[in-house]
């Protein structure tokens, strides 16, 4: 069954490593992650975005895909999913659709807009016994059509959201989504000590996972960082193993062509990414 991304996030805080949260794109992406968390026995975050959920057919076809493959894989696992950078209508229609954790990304808004936002959802979530995330600073880059700079956030306003009772919370230290670019100037640990001095014991979420340097990576675990987004890395090994196995002109089998068998190497490129990440973060065997 799906769970709250309560007790595990908790866990990791304490045990000094992180979850990693792995956006899935369809079923072959969803089964890596699955699996991959399986053997290594790590719990794990599985995180849409609203435009995956709409590409995959909307909220309740994901739920059902993830919860089967839950029941038929034999996970045992903690897993939960999640809503990735979702407006409050997002957030509100997974709620509906059984996730059992959502991320409202206020950081957009007026802080004050942002509290009232979040303060709804905090309300909602609490009753039906689901996590939540809130942002305060933008993530650079773009994700599904969200921008942002990467600026890095107050720590006084990170205080006023995690004050709202979130489970978790990510706060721009100049992180960003994609690609880094080569003139990044890497991640502001001042400003994650701040937040953390702030917000306690919150559990804190670095988004950007991709490309950030190792050394980087364990420092932000040190400063409480319990959650660890990684998408683009999927995407690049997914894409590349694809791309590989078309050229070797291996896609077409006996009178025609197999998408099973064209998939495949993506799906086991997910798998090693996954892996490593894992092995990364320090969530090994912590499940």
């Amino acid at each position: 069954m799906l769970v709250s991304a309560k007790d595990m996030l908790n866990k990791a805080r304490d045990g000094k490593y992180a979850v990693g949260q792995f956006n899935i794109n369809n079923l072959e992406w969803t089964k890596s992650v699955l699996l991959t968390a399986e053997e290594l026995k790590s719990p794990v975050i599985l995180g849409v975005s609203e435009g995956a959920g709409k590409y995959m057919c909307g909220y309740k076809t994901v739920v059902g895909m993830v919860k089967g493959m839950l029941e038929e894989l034999n996970i045992t696992v903690p897993v939960a999913l999640h809503l990735d950078h979702g407006s409050y209508e997002g957030a509100k229609k997974c709620i509906e659709a059984g996730f059992s954790s959502v991320m409202f990304d206020g950081s957009h808004y007026p802080i004050a807009e942002n509290i009232e936002k979040t303060t709804e959802l905090v309300k909602i979530c609490n009753e039906k016994g689901l996590s939540i995330e809130a942002e305060v600073g933008s993530i650079g880059g773009e994700e599904d059509g969200v921008v942002g700079m990467g600026e890095c956030a107050d720590p006084s306003e990170c205080k006023q959201i995690a004050d709202l009772g979130v489970t978790m919370l990510a706060a721009g230290i100049g992180n960003i989504h994609g690609k880094y670019p080569d003139n990044w100037a890497g991640l502001s640990f001042d400003t994650l000590a701040a937040v953390k001095e702030k917000t306690g014991d919150m559990p804190l979420v670095l988004h950007g996972g991709t490309g950030i340097p190792e050394d980087m990576i364990k420092k932000a675990i040190s400063l409480g960082v319990a959650k660890i987004n990684v998408n683009t890395e999927c995407q690049l090994s997914f894409a590349d193993a694809t791309r590989k196995y078309i050229e070797a002109g291996k896609d077409l089998e006996g009178k025609g062509f197999d998408p099973r068998k064209l998939l495949a190497p993506g799906a086991e490129a997910i798998k090693a990414t996954v892996k490593e990440k894992m092995e990364l973060f320090g969530s090994v065997g912590k499940a």
